[in-house]
C-alpha cells in the first residue's frame, strides 16, 4: 500500500474518533484494507440519516478506485445503490489522491440532493465491478462457515440485503448443526460482505469464523467437494 494511503488511514482514525465511528475490519499487504465509517447526513425531510460506509482500499489505491458499500436502515435498497453510484462517480474526480475523507464530506453535504434525483440504474455498478476485477480477479465463489446463529431472522435479512446491495448471488444452507453461506460475485464485494458480517453481529447473536473455502474460480464441482468436507466439521 502506498505511503499516502497509510497516512490517510492514520488521519481518518484521528478524524472519526467518536464511539463506533471508525473500525478497521481487515488489513493485508496483498488484499489491502477494509474499514467502516459511521456518519450522518441530512435526508429529504431534513432529518439525520445514519450512514454506514464500507471502503475497501486495494493495494494499488489511490491509483485505482476503492470499493464502496452503503448501508442505512433509513434508505431503501435502490437509494443505497444510488448513493454508492454517486460516491464512485465523485471518486473518479479524485483518482490518484487520498479521497475517503472528501467522499464522506461530500455525501454529508449532498445526500438530500442525491436522494431527490431520479435513480440512475446500475450502469455505474458495472464500472465498479470492472475496477474490482483488476484488483481481485473478477468473478469468485466463496464458501463461509457460520459458527452459530441465534438471531436467525435478523441475521438472514441483513445478509440478504447486503448481498443484494453488493450484487452478489448465493445461498444460505442449514445442514443440521452446520450453517454455510455460499456467495458468487465480484471478489472485493464478497470480502466487504464477509468482513462486515463478522463484525456487525456480536458473539451473543452470531459469529462468522474463517471461511471453509477462501475462494475459487474452479466451478461447482470444487464447491460441492468443500461442502461435503464442511459436513465433517464437529
Amino acid at each position: 500500500m502506498a505511503e499516502s494511503a497509510r497516512e490517510e488511514l492514520s488521519a481518518l482514525a484521528a478524524i472519526f474518533c467518536g464511539p463506533g465511528e471508525w473500525e478497521v475490519l481487515s488489513h493485508s499487504e496483498t488484499d489491502g484494507t477494509v474499514f467502516r465509517i459511521l456518519t450522518k447526513a441530512e435526508g429529504l425531510m431534513g432529518e439525520d440519516v445514519p450512514l454506514e460506509l464500507l471502503f475497501h482500499l486495494p493495494v494499488n489505491y489511490p491509483s485505482c478506485l476503492p470499493a464502496i458499500s452503503v448501508h442505512s436502515e433509513h434508505l431503501t435498497r435502490a437509494q443505497s445503490m444510488t448513493v454508492k453510484e454517486k460516491l464512485l462517480k465523485q471518486a473518479e474526480n479524485l483518482l490518484s489522491e487520498p479521497m475517503v475523507h472528501e467522499l464522506v464530506l461530500w455525501i454529508r453535504h449532498n445526500l438530500r440532493h442525491v436522494l431527490n434525483q431520479p435513480e440512475t440504474g446500475s450502469g455505474r455498478e458495472k464500472c465498479t465491478f470492472a475496477t474490482g476485477t483488476t484488483v481481485d480477479g473478477g468473478l469468485w465463489m466463496t464458501l463461509l462457515h457460520l459458527d452459530h446463529m441465534r438471531a436467525k431472522t435478523k441475521y438472514v435479512q441483513t445478509v440478504e440485503k447486503w448481498a443484494s446491495d453488493l450484487q452478489l448471488t448465493g445461498r444460505l444452507m442449514f445442514m443440521g448443526k452446520i450453517i454455510l453461506i455460499l456467495l458468487q460475485g465480484d471478489r472485493s464485494n464478497i470480502k466487504l460482505l464477509s468482513k462486515s458480517s463478522s463484525s456487525d453481529f456480536p458473539s451473543s447473536n452470531s459469529q462468522l469464523i474463517s471461511p471453509v473455502l477462501c475462494g475459487t474460480r474452479q466451478g461447482k464441482l470444487l464447491i460441492i467437494f468443500y461442502i461435503l468436507k464442511a459436513l465433517q466439521i464437529t
